[in-house]
């Protein structure tokens, strides 16, 4: 069997971070593996800030909503770290581990349809027109445009995550094999 070569962009340590994007390290970058390895490439980790800031904290979609979104897309691209950090963090907004779980499979109510959306964008690379009215109705319209930024983020980051092989966090990996799902 041959061993995996190691990865060309593990996480970037404290002491090899870059000095352009020094003032990142104390906050969400230098906190995620994901980020560290991100930090590769400072400028589009700086670029990058912003965009995390409005789809990770201030979507129109709300904590809960985007939760179902990005467990629904980890689940899709097959990222096991999006899908283990957002596990945790369904958890602590109070997701008990069956609704988790059944973001693996065919979810029921508003979780069914925002499954359903996150499918249409992976399968079909649009949300077809009825989907489209059918969520506006229910989330409004900037939520549904923030789903579809949200599935392109994550994958974006899922991307980058699974070229690299790039660990999970260690409090992560702690509570995933405390508490498996």
């Amino acid at each position: 069997m041959t061993a995996t070569p190691p990865s060309p962009c593990p996480p970037v340590t404290d002491a090899d971070w870059p000095d352009s994007i020094a003032d990142l390290r104390e906050g969400f970058s230098g906190a995620l593996n994901v980020y560290r390895t991100m930090a590769h490439h400072p400028a589009l980790l700086r670029a990058w800030a912003p965009l995390r800031q409005h789809v990770v904290k201030d979507s129109a979609l709300g904590l809960e909503r985007s939760e179902v979104v990005i467990l629904r897309a980890a689940h899709r691209m097959g990222s096991a770290y999006e899908w283990a950090h957002h596990v945790s963090r369904a958890r602590s907004l109070g997701f008990s581990d069956a609704r988790i779980a059944a973001l693996r499979a065919t979810p029921e109510g508003e979780d069914a349809l925002i499954a359903q959306a996150v499918d249409a964008l992976f399968d079909l690379r649009r949300l077809p027109p009825a989907l489209e009215a059918e969520l506006a109705a229910v989330i409004g319209r900037a939520a549904v445009i923030d789903l579809i930024a949200t599935v392109g983020f994550y994958s974006v980051l899922g991307y980058l995550l699974m070229t690299y092989d790039t660990p999970l966090d260690a409090a992560i990996a702690a509570e995933m094999h405390e508490a498996p799902l």
